[in-house]
């Protein structure tokens, strides 16, 4: 099995995030990969990285980084496969991840999902894949019916809540 996802984080404090992409991805029975690398400490590392993922098969990343998080961006630069940002909640409740992320320069996009939001980040690379997957499509169609459903089951739920002054 050959991984055709990445995930990268910036350091393992940020796995407790990342379970939930993993996660996802194992339940979509999508081959994924697991490292931590940081922009900062290991940039020689991050660029062997970044320039041989696409010849090693993967086809996604999903990058997820903290505080200045350059991580996403530095990987974007380096390679022409899709990067998902995953801003994490170290410091300034995450905004400052957010907008290190977020603000990338013309020819270097990153697309960034919410502040902690590694679950949007495997659905995101879920929907790239399924692009070109009929298979992978219908498990997706799948899944988003059962969220409808989630949430139709407990809004009736919510039926037995009683108050006061509660009118339905």
């Amino acid at each position: 099995m050959k991984a055709i996802v990445s995930i990268i984080m910036g350091s393992t404090s940020d796995l407790p995030i990342l379970e939930k992409a993993a996660k996802l991805l194992d339940e979509f029975e999508i081959p994924f990969e697991m490292n931590a690398l940081s922009a900062h400490r290991t940039p020689a590392e991050v660029e062997d990285f970044a320039t041989r993922a696409k010849a090693r098969g993967i086809e996604v990343i999903i990058a997820a980084a903290g505080m200045a998080a350059h991580l996403p961006g530095v990987i974007a630069s380096m390679t022409t496969l899709p990067v998902i940002g995953v801003p994490i909640n170290a410091t300034l409740d995450g905004m400052d991840a957010l907008l290190a992320i977020v603000q990338m320069p013309p020819g270097i996009p990153v697309a960034t999902v919410g502040i902690n939001g590694a679950m949007n980040a495997a659905i995101l690379a879920v929907q790239m894949l399924a692009v070109k997957d009929e298979t992978l499509q219908a498990k997706l169609a799948d899944y988003k019916e059962n969220l409808k459903t989630k949430i139709v089951k407990a809004n009736a739920e919510l039926a037995s809540v009683h108050y006061r002054f509660k009118t339905n």
